[in-house]
């Protein structure tokens, strides 16, 4: 039973999932973003109604170009900065081979992620005009054209410098392996599609201390009989009905807690779509997606296929994000039929041969896309598709394998009508804007870079979204996103269906100190604290979507993947702030403190 995530990443953190994710045995995982309050407190000296409209960010390849040496000292801020955020490195901020984290690095990752085609998340990266070194070489500046509240989602993961030959354009140079890393307390020696090593890192200078001295990952997409046998110490499954009777042996131990993972309904909506053999392109039309929208029966899935392993926990109704201070419950009763029914009645829609069938005779076949192998989507599939047929849809399942058909392939190149995955989101908002804004949508026009892969444009919230990145007030930016989630609702964007607790299921007579982690977005950052118990030197860890080796880019879409996140990049790369299991940002190892923020 696999399952799969996708990390909708901010692209701090991450990334995803995007995952960015989940993870997960019978259940799907699909990785996604974060969102989180702490951004807030930007800093002393950062006005706290400071805003600025998105209309003076620069677009990527302008603020490239503004700074072709930027890196060189600069002291003052550049002519045209709104604000600066001030780094100051610690004695950890070294790569594995010993060589100093410096401004060159931090520039190199700016323009990686501004300008490579097909980059995952240029949020935030396009707003960067300039980046120097401070008064020390442990002293870094980035200057932004416009205030961005999220800055702390930035320069996470960090690319080296000296190992690109071009930092604007590094999407061909991670093939195969990641070559470089620092500041963690592993360090990979090896991945094949067999499985990853991570070897206790020589260079690491943090104050983190290994219990064990390898970890290995391997393939489990049966999981669950993985564990019981012994193959692995380690699984990370989705939550399903059963989970526990599937689990249970008496050398298995569990836990779980709730974290920024959803589930949702995605409908496929650019205008730009053309027909073909993976879809319909029947959601742009906004009166046909709105009344396929209504004819979900989500009470009667809930009951169906959450409520035995939901444990209480309600539908979402806020949307693409986690209960907390961003959450307004505006996807509330969502299921109408009778609406339905009057929508396409109303817009020429008629019924022939119980299908809805538009003016010229055609019926759209809606092309329903999941990861194969994941139990609880494919039950899902089964219990919906007759109720939709029977009001008068036409929806096929057409599945594939989550990586790299679902989430490297058809998701990013909008090859679906309908879409079903978790999301699992680091804690700020910016994720919305990085997948749910018009400029997000990817396109010729912008290199196809960007993470909305389903097309919703609505300029009124993109206008929110962007605004609520430049404000640095936390209550006015929870108006302003809370004004893009009502959107959402009202222009059917997407379906929400439920808040994930994330699970952890281990050898307890194998292996120590696993559970600590949950909540978090990074779900496995914790890996330096867990402690074989065995002998054997080593804990190894089944994943579910088991990262390929020949997609390892973390820059472009592999970085969507929720497992890549956990396996690869997290635990290899450097990261200016890490997320807590409390859903907050704090400093990475490799700062020597939290960065200062000057709003001009």
């Amino acid at each position: 039973m696999s399952n799969t995530r996708r990390t909708k990443r901010i692209f701090a953190l991450a990334v995803g999932l995007s995952l960015v994710a989940a993870a997960c045995g019978n259940d799907d995982n699909a990785a996604e973003s974060s969102a989180d309050t702490a951004s807030a407190s930007v800093s002393e000296s950062a006005s706290e109604s400071a805003t600025a409209s998105a209309s003076e960010s620069v677009t990527a390849s302008e603020s490239a170009t503004a700074s072709e040496s930027s890196s060189a000292s600069s002291s003052e801020p550049a002519a045209e900065a709104a604000m600066r955020v001030t780094y100051t490195l610690s004695d950890a901020a070294v790569w594995n081979d010993g060589t100093p984290i410096t401004a060159a690095d931090f520039e190199c990752t700016w323009l990686a992620n501004a300008n490579t085609p097909a980059s995952y998340a240029t949020i935030g990266y396009d707003r960067i005009i300039a980046v120097s070194e401070g008064e020390t070489p442990q002293e870094v500046y980035v200057d932004f054209a416009s205030v961005f509240a999220a800055w702390r989602t930035l320069f996470a993961p960090m690319n080296e410098a000296s190992q690109h030959e071009d930092c604007n354009d590094v999407s061909t140079d991670f093939n195969g392996v990641h070559t470089y890393g620092g500041v963690q307390p592993y360090a990979m020696t090896e991945w094949t599609p067999e499985q990853i090593v991570l070897e206790k890192n020589p260079g690491y200078k943090g104050s983190k201390v290994v219990k064990t001295d390898r970890i290995i990952i391997v393939p489990a997409e049966d999981g669950s009989t993985l564990l019981k046998a012994g193959a692995v110490d380690v699984i990370f499954p989705q939550f399903f009905a059963g989970i526990e009777d599937e689990l249970a042996d008496p050398n298995v131990a569990t836990d779980r807690e709730s974290g920024g993972s959803y589930e949702a309904l995605y409908f496929q909506q650019d205008d730009a779509c053309t027909p073909d053999e993976t879809r319909s392109c029947a959601f742009a039309d906004d009166t046909f997606r709105a009344a396929f929208s209504k004819s979900i029966d989500l009470p009667a899935v809930y009951d169906q296929i959450y409520a035995p392993f939901a444990a209480g926990s309600p539908l979402l109704e806020c949307g693409p994000i986690a209960p907390g201070d961003y959450c307004d419950p505006v996807f509330t009763d969502t299921y109408d039929a009778a609406g339905a029914e009057t929508l396409l009645t109303d817009a020429g829609w008629t019924k022939v041969d119980g299908l809805w069938t538009n003016a010229d005779g055609e019926a759209p076949e809606i092309h329903w896309m999941i990861n194969t192998g994941n139990s609880r989507r494919e039950s899902t599939q089964e219990f919906l598709i007759p109720k939709m047929k029977e009001a008068g849809f036409n929806v096929i399942a057409d599945n594939c394998e989550a990586i790299p058909c679902v989430f490297e392939t058809r998701l990013p190149a909008e090859k679906y009508d309908l879409a079903m995955y978790i999301s699992t989101v680091a804690p700020d908002p910016i994720y919305i804007t990085s997948g749910f804004t018009c400029a997000q949508v990817p396109s010729e026009a912008n290199d196809f870079k960007g993470a909305n892969n389903f097309g919703w444009c609505n300029e009124e919230a993109s206008a929110a979204l962007e605004q609520a990145d430049a404000t640095v007030d936390t209550a006015e930016r929870i108006v302003l996103v809370k004004k893009a989630l009502a959107l959402m609702a009202s222009d059917y964007a997407l379906l929400p269906t439920l808040q994930f607790p994330n699970i952890g299921a281990y050898r307890s007579d194998r292996v120590a100190g696993t559970q600590n982690n949950l909540a978090n977005y990074n779900g496995i950052a914790d890996l330096y604290n867990y402690e074989d118990l065995d002998g054997d030197g080593q804990v190894v860890i089944g994943a579910e979507q088991f990262p390929v080796p020949d997609c390892a880019n973390i820059v472009t879409s592999c970085a969507s993947s929720t497992w890549f996140v956990w396996m690869a990049s997290f635990n290899q790369f450097p990261a200016t702030y890490e997320t807590t299991n409390d859903q907050h940002f704090i400093p990475g190892e490799m700062l020597a403190g939290e960065a200062t923020v000057e709003v001009f």
